[in-house]
């Protein structure tokens, strides 16, 4: 799969992201995992159609030293459908958007 890796995050960097994060995506239900939605406007070729699928959204894992953006649009309770797919140019940029925006205004310079 492919992913936006941030590495050698500081711990005061760290404690930041998760702060920002907390505020801003919705908390999966393991510790550091959050979902970024993917607004209806950007589903792709392979959510169009798939309603009962959606939300979708996007990954970010905040480790100890790493914060892992995932570039792959999944749905929010399907786990085996073909509307799972590869970011499209315009969810990457969103995706890269979002981010760059949090490390921006998180002052993070990992």
């Amino acid at each position: 799969m492919r992913s936006y890796l941030i590495d050698e995050i500081s711990f005061l960097e760290r404690d930041n992201l998760d702060s920002f994060l907390k505020r801003n995506l919705i908390a999966g239900a393991l510790k550091g995992v959050f979902f970024l939605s993917i607004p209806p406007e950007l589903h792709g070729p392979s959510q169009k159609g798939h309603d009962d699928c959606a939300p979708f959204y996007s990954a970010f894992i905040l480790g100890k030293d790493t914060l892992r953006c995932e570039l792959l649009i999944r749905s929010s309770h399907n786990l085996h459908c073909s509307c799972i797919a590869a970011a499209t140019d315009e969810q990457r940029r969103f995706i890269f958007d979002f981010a760059d925006r949090m490390l921006q205004e998180e002052m993070i310079r990992a």
